[in-house]
């Protein structure tokens, strides 16, 4: 089966299993496990923070993060499809007491101008607005990057108000190989980076907070609370650390990738892709109600041995990644040239 459901469904290459075997390990709950050690210390200097600190997801991150920079009662800017707020179960409010207000963007991507007036007056009545959170690239958005012109803006509004800002970059790898930009780029108008290993660079496992040292002091002690301390971690995190030397250019393989399958879809009656174009290796369209539902499309596609995921109704989502290669992606494009009409 070609399986194109999410970038997280490959399988570790030989010379990572390699690395995970011969990792040097210790409890990195109690004492420190020196590959894990490792880990955070090329990922704080690859982003350009003074630390960072391993966790088993991206929702962890993301959530400590939010923990860490507001208190109970306090509320964060975000954009209305993003992760955060519709992927990790509502767990800001669950765990944390906060409240999200959302704003509405254009495959994830929005405008200063649309929340300069969002800061609430200090009063007894409304909550505190504490933080801004961007995503990039945006999943929902079909792997859209967010311009750095205007995070950089968004940033600096947001600190000369006094608002912490944070930013899931669980695909930030995919958006340093697209545009150029270098993750310390790409990072440095935050106060806080999650970034996750187990999505396009091919890790098993795990993501990494990334701040200043005092703020990783405190999600540290936040991931024991939420259960997310691990024993001899530098097994996984070995995965990881190979996984940032030998597997980010690459990525620029998949970004060819769903260009292809964008081509395909471009050409349909049946399919329209989201957006004008793909950017990075997250292709999402719909499907014309005509033909049936994105469930009935996805499983034709199953027939034709293609793995793909009904993202809504009448949408399909498709993610490149390192265990699909060119010929298996000409054959998807050959299909769905078939069943688009």
């Amino acid at each position: 089966m070609i399986d194109l459901r999410s970038d997280t469904v490959t399988k570790p290459t030989p010379g990572m299993l390699d690395a995970m075997m011969r990792a040097p390990v210790g409890d990195d709950v109690i004492d420190i496990d020196p590959t894990v050690v490792d880990l955070q210390d090329k990922t704080a200097d690859l982003l350009g923070k003074e630390a960072a600190i391993f966790m088993p997801s991206g929702t962890m991150t993301n959530q400590i993060a939010l923990r860490v920079h507001c208190v109970p009662g306090e509320e964060f800017i975000c954009e209305t499809e993003c992760h955060i707020y519709n992927y990790e179960q509502g767990a800001f409010a669950q765990l944390s007491g906060l409240v999200a207000r959302t704003v509405p963007g254009v495959q994830g991507v929005f405008d200063l101008d649309q929340i300069r007036e969002w800061i609430r007056t200090e009063n007894d009545h409304t909550v505190r607005t504490r933080l801004v959170c961007l995503e990039n690239t945006h999943n929902r958005g079909a792997g859209k990057v967010f311009p750095i012109e205007k995070s950089r803006a968004i940033c600096d509004w947001a600190h000369a108000a006094g608002l912490n800002t944070h930013l899931d970059g669980a695909r930030l790898f995919n958006a340093q190989v697209a545009t150029g930009k270098s993750l310390r780029e790409l990072s440095e108008p935050f106060d806080s980076v999650s970034v996750c290993f187990s999505k396009g660079l091919g890790a098993p496992v795990g993501s990494c907070l990334a701040g200043s040292e005092e703020f990783v002091a405190k999600a540290r002690r936040c991931r024991k609370l939420f259960g997310g301390g691990m024993r001899q971690a530098g097994i996984i995190a070995a995965g990881a650390l190979y996984a940032l030397d030998h597997q980010i250019q690459r990525l620029a393989e998949d970004h060819q990738h769903a260009k292809l399958l964008a081509h395909a879809l471009l050409g349909s009656k049946h399919f329209q892709l989201l957006g004008t174009d793909v950017e990075t290796n997250i292709v999402i369209f719909k499907v014309d109600p005509s033909v049936g539902t994105a469930s009935d499309i996805v499983q034709k596609l199953r027939v034709e041995g293609i793995l793909a995921m009904a993202f809504s109704k009448q949408s399909i989502r498709m993610v490149t990644h390192l265990d699909v290669g060119r010929s298996e992606i000409e054959r998807v494009c050959d299909t769905l040239a078939k069943l688009g009409g």
